[in-house]
């Protein structure tokens, strides 16, 4: 069974897609924790990040990388966090949450509830970076 990300790969489930090279797929989380909160996946679906052959592993991290810039250009922020959780989807994933406080980075906090409008809104910053 495939997994949300790969549903959003194939485009089986619409995104606000960020960045996308033959590999690599960045959009805004779904359910963000700040504005600007973006997901940056393998197209190959692997469960574990540190289960990526390590060339995979390091383009993976290439990608995120420029990525993480034009969010940092596009969201006021102190700078960009990233974490990887890896529990909610068994698809490796990085984060990328423009930081302004600690507690930006934190996933028990209440998630955004953006409307279609406002995620339009911050896919275009960054994708015009």
């Amino acid at each position: 069974m495939s997994s949300i990300f790969t549903k959003i790969i194939n485009g089986e489930i619409p995104c606000y897609k960020i960045a996308e090279d033959e590999n690599h797929l960045a959009f805004l989380d779904a359910m963000p924790l700040v504005k600007g909160h973006t997901l940056v996946v393998p197209k190959r679906e692997v469960d574990l990040i540190f289960d990526l052959e390590s060339e995979e592993f390091k383009n993976l991290w290439c990608f995120a990388q420029k990525v993480a810039h034009k969010v940092g250009a596009a969201i006021p922020c102190i700078r960009v966090g990233i974490a990887v959780v890896g529990i909610e989807v068994p698809h490796a994933h990085i984060h990328l949450v423009p930081l302004n406080s600690m507690q930006d980075l934190n996933f028990g906090n209440e998630r955004l509830k953006l409307t279609p409008e406002e995620y339009k809104e911050v896919q275009d910053k960054i994708v015009n970076q």
